[in-house]
């Protein structure tokens, strides 16, 4: 892959569309063994492969960065939650999972909301779905949650104060990810992984032609 090729939109769509439901790898394999990367070119091929093969891993580091840093700043924490939520409703995977859960929890309780909580139906042009599909979260447009909790977080880190904090904690957190991900040696599972999701970005480019 040519990183110096990759736009800013590139890198949004690939945000969106990557599944973030798998679960973290284990830790004997998350500390096991690490080199200096030979080449420029090594490196870039380490680094995404890391990125991607590990990503729950990291995305867990940096919760954990930022909670130990907001353990005097309760509001803080609040704040952060819904920083991380409304960032992660961009993420096509998670805001379908998220709105499932809700809905199948709601329905265990009130049968009549959660119905109302399901998406539209997709429309259909000349008898296939079409590619323009607005993305909802228990039932109204993921944009709608994505301002309320955005909103309300930026009101948070206001009132608390704790923005310089996280902007400590999370530059902590990105330099270990950082570090990690160009020294960790992938392994064979992980060199597959990358493979197979190049494959399927091919395939789904192919596709849409």
């Amino acid at each position: 892959m040519d990183w110096g090729k990759v736009t800013a939109e590139d890198l949004i769509d690939a945000f969106r569309e990557v599944d973030w439901s798998s679960p973290p790898r284990p830790l004997s394999e998350f500390f096991s063994r690490f080199t200096v990367p030979r080449s420029s070119a090594k490196w870039h091929s380490r680094f995404k492969c890391n990125l991607y093969y590990y990503r729950t891993n990291y995305f867990i580091l940096i919760v954990l960065v930022v909670g130990l840093g907001f353990l005097r700043r309760p509001v803080s924490i609040l704040a952060a939650i819904l920083t991380v939520l409304s960032i992660a409703f961009l993420n096509d995977s998670f805001a379908g999972t998220f709105s499932e859960k809700v809905t199948r929890t709601v329905r265990q309780f009130y049968p009549h909301l959660a119905a109302k909580m399901r998406p539209p139906l997709t429309s259909v042009i000349r008898g296939r779905p079409s590619t323009k599909r607005i993305v909802h979260i228990c039932g109204r447009p993921r944009w709608v949650f994505v301002i309320i909790f955005s909103s309300v977080s930026f009101i948070l880190w206001y009132v608390s104060c704790g923005l310089l904090t996280v902007l400590w904690a999370l530059a902590v957190a990105l330099l270990a990810i950082l570090l990690h991900a160009s020294f960790r040696t992938p392994n064979l599972k992980a060199r597959l992984n990358t493979f197979h999701e190049e494959f399927r970005a091919v395939w789904r480019n192919y596709s849409e032609l």
